[in-house]
């Protein structure tokens, strides 16, 4: 990307397109105003340019303020920066998943802390999209990774877009994090358990008007009509075309033709007739592409620069049922960690992973808190991985969610009680003996649920096989039931097909370089202006160009 292109990708970040016509987010452009403030200067400047975006300057002025609050405010004092985001990840989820992963090790379990708890920095995330109370995934993660909030279902678009509409893209594309890290020559790379074309991922690396537009297949006439290109087809053509160099995840069928069957015998999805996981091989030195765990074990990352690993047609399993071995086997979400920082770190300028634990979303929208739990636990095993495969004074770790769920804990359960179990407490008058807490109806209740979503049933199902059975309505008599189990949904109070995003503030983490920028309640798209400040990925950026 030459620097006259930079330079209008810059334009799109800042929200100077026509197309933006929300007047509360625009405010004068002043000759003083800097790159480093977040607009374009020098040859650039122009005086017609009179708006600029209010999320962006919002988020880099709440960066100069955190910055007061400490020494340590060197912009770029991070060589590589790590961004882990549980889909999905609010702090019930925390805090539920927290006590499981103590009782598996036969703690009481209130006591213990998950691998990133034990950063030193602290911050909540306001959520919200533009057009949403209660937000979803994709305008979330590109608040994340663009700086600048957008609509529902959009990736990496402004505000200016209508969703679904390609026409409406003109001149909206926003720069991510991932994509001035690579315009500045540092490594990049993307690890997921969901489909590496789903939203979250997806925002790293692409821009489009509907999350949906996956592969070519899911495109409509008017996105073809007005050349939008589908997801899978913008990772190939990610910077420049010179590439990511990991993208681990779920996903196969969007990057495989309808004609191909894979080795675990789905179908591929895509009408171009294009292979693009043949096109990756080809188009990369050193790269390799593998879709299982064992020829994923055996790549050695000193031979690889390039890494495509899709390991289901969909997404990846549940951890708490995947497999290792054979065809359908599945690497864990800290062995894909691990593998990407060992091929990532050998770039001398350092690299940026984002690694999103993108099934806990999903254990959650079909009311099975347990698998949404163990997957929250396999998070805290990646980060504690990549704490010890870095160095805290030269890796900025950041630990967060892109929304929460409506799943609750509450009832008075006695210290220790089964976090999945019903609820049990001393006796009414004191006594040591324990008894089940009932409800006004007399009918026992665990201590986690749901506000809503399809709730309890009669079958030992698994987790998204909940979908194949109608909502559930009232409370259940649950004295015979084994709410421990990993398949156990629980009781929704409102019925709905699915269960739905919360709409409260998520935690963010922080440890390493950059780390004290992460204090109080912040907007989400706060997280990217730390990333650039930590990382100096603006100015680094425009001199490589």
């Amino acid at each position: 990307m030459n620097k006259t292109v930079l330079a209008m990708t810059l334009l799109a970040v800042l929200g100077l397109s026509a197309c933006n016509d929300d007047d509360d987010n625009l405010v004068p452009l002043t000759d003083e105003t800097s790159l480093e403030q977040g607009t374009v200067t020098d040859e650039y400047s122009h005086a017609n340019w009179s708006a600029v975006n209010q999320w962006y300057i919002d988020g880099q002025q709440r960066v100069v303020e955190a910055e007061k609050l400490t020494s340590n405010n060197e912009a770029g004092s991070a060589k590589n920066i790590i961004l882990f985001v549980g889909d999905g990840m609010g702090v019930s989820t925390i805090t539920a998943a927290r006590i499981l992963e103590g009782q598996l090790s036969g703690q009481t379990g209130e006591e213990n802390i998950l691998s990133f708890e034990s950063f030193p920095y602290v911050g909540l995330s306001k959520t919200f999209n533009t057009d949403a109370q209660t937000p979803d995934s994709a305008g979330t993660m590109a608040a994340m990774m663009t700086g600048v909030k957008t609509d529902a279902g959009v990736i990496s678009l402004a505000e200016g877009v209508i969703r679904g509409n390609c026409a409406s893209t003109k001149d909206q594309d926003l720069v991510t994090a991932l994509e001035l890290a690579a315009m500045a020559g540092m490594s990049t790379g993307v690890v997921s358990t969901a489909r590496v074309t789903h939203a979250t991922p997806a925002a790293t690396y692409a821009h489009v008007p509907e999350r949906n537009w996956e592969s070519d297949a899911d495109l409509p006439d008017e996105a073809v009509a007005n050349a939008c290109s589908d997801i899978a087809k913008q990772l190939l053509d990610f910077n420049d075309g010179k590439g990511m160099n990991v993208m681990l995840g779920g996903g196969r069928r969007a990057f495989i033709p309808n004609t191909l069957v894979d080795g675990e015998g789905q179908s591929g999805k895509r009408l171009d007739g294009v292979d693009l996981t043949e096109q990756w091989l080809k188009q990369y030195d050193n790269a390799a592409y593998v879709q299982d765990r064992a020829h994923f074990i055996d790549i050695d990352p000193l031979e690889v620069d390039h890494l495509l690993g899709l390991f289901n047609s969909s997404h990846m399993d549940y951890d708490a049922d995947r497999t290792t071995e054979g065809v359908n086997g599945e690497p864990s979400l800290a062995e894909m960690t691990a593998k990407s920082i060992d091929i990532l770190q050998k770039n001398d300028k350092g690299f940026v992973l984002i690694v999103e634990a993108g099934r806990i979303d999903h254990g959650h929208h079909a009311g099975n808190a347990a698998r949404a739990l163990y997957d929250t636990i396999a998070l805290s095993k990646a980060v504690r991985v990549a704490m010890e495969k870095t160095s805290s004074k030269e890796t900025l770790l950041m630990v967060t969610a892109d929304h929460s769920h409506v799943m609750t804990m509450g009832g008075y359960p006695i210290r220790g009680n089964p976090i999945l179990g019903l609820v049990k407490s001393t006796d009414k008058n004191g006594l040591a003996e324990l008894t089940y807490e009932t409800d006004s109806h007399g009918l026992p209740y665990t201590t986690l649920g749901y506000a809503n979503g399809l709730g309890h049933t009669p079958l030992e199902v698994g987790g998204d096989e909940r979908y194949d059975y109608p909502a559930s309505t009232g409370r259940v008599d649950l004295n015979y039931i084994d709410t421990q189990s990993l398949s156990y949904h629980q009781e929704a109070l409102v019925p709905l097909n699915s269960e739905t995003h919360g709409g409260e503030d998520v935690a963010i983490y922080a440890q390493g370089p950059g780390a004290h920028l992460i204090q109080g309640t912040v907007e989400q798209n706060h997280i990217f202006h730390v990333i650039n400040h930590a990382g100096n990925l603006l100015s680094k950026a425009e001199a490589a160009q």
